[in-house]
């Protein structure tokens, strides 16, 4: 997983971040407006936690190219 400049690969790592944020839409849209139960509630929990580790790989792997190797933190 490298790019034409010998750097770490970010479109496959990207894709799979999208593919785990459309996921989780999906099965937001799919409960909408009827109740949830606690099978429901662990599907997302598992759904969020898949989202958030390719997210932070994503980010670890923009950080390599920035000064430091490290992605400065959020104003947010």
């Amino acid at each position: 997983m490298t790019d034409a400049q010998g750097g770490p690969s970010l479109g496959p790592t990207l894709s799979e971040w999208i593919s785990a944020r459309d996921e989780t839409e999906r099965h937001l849209a799919a409960a909408a407006g009827s109740p949830v139960d606690a099978k429901w509630v662990q599907r997302l929990a598992d759904l969020l936690a898949t989202e958030r580790s390719w997210q932070d790989q994503y980010t670890d792997l923009l950080a390599l190219g920035s000064a430091g190797g490290h992605f400065p933190s959020s104003n947010r």
